[in-house]
């Protein structure tokens, strides 16, 4: 057996890569996720205070912050317990780039997309409910990727939508000075 070469090594780490994901929370109570996001801030706002302090704060002061802090960390356990619940998890992966190709080819812009964008690579009603099918991790099937293109509203569809496309956009390459 001959000794890998340094591509070798290189293109075994490039095929064991994983590919990029995008992860959709649907949270069926606004105000869970409101007081779930508050809890959030709270927590972050007191570790940041706590770690703003010196080593030579008061000792009841420093005390009194450990304590504030550590009950917000609590609450934010409590919160996030609540939120998760409540909360339905969608995920969805970029394709390989000849399936995702081969899916815009499956899907070409009608007439009234070019007239309406002469840059349309394909037509939005049948292709979005196809890419979030196909882009699931879940396996949501096409036909409940456009019931919820019918029924859901437009945020949490424009969401849905995002999160299986923008994956497909997602860069893992840095071409900065090296």
């Amino acid at each position: 057996m001959s000794n890998p070469t340094a591509w070798d090594v290189i293109q075994k780490q490039l095929d064991a890569m994983p590919k990029p994901t995008q992860v959709l929370r649907l949270c069926s109570d606004p105000e869970l996720r409101d007081r779930y996001q508050q809890a959030k801030q709270a927590a972050q706002r007191a570790e940041d205070y706590l770690n703003s302090l010196g080593k030579d704060a008061d000792k009841d002061a420093l005390a009194l912050v450990r304590k504030q802090t550590k009950e917000a960390q609590d609450a934010l356990k409590a919160a996030q317990e609540e939120y998760d619940a409540h909360t339905v998890v969608l995920t969805f992966q970029a394709l390989e780039r000849g399936r995702l190709e081969d899916l815009i080819k499956e899907h070409p812009p009608t007439e009234d997309d070019e007239e309406r964008d002469s840059n349309a690579e394909f037509h939005f009603a049948t292709f979005a409910p196809a890419l979030i099918a196909a882009a699931s991790v879940d396996g949501m099937p096409e036909e409940y990727a456009q019931h919820a293109m019918k029924t859901w509203a437009l945020d949490d569809w424009k969401s849905l939508w995002g999160a299986a496309w923008l994956v497909q956009q997602r860069k893992r390459t840095d071409l900065g000075k090296g």
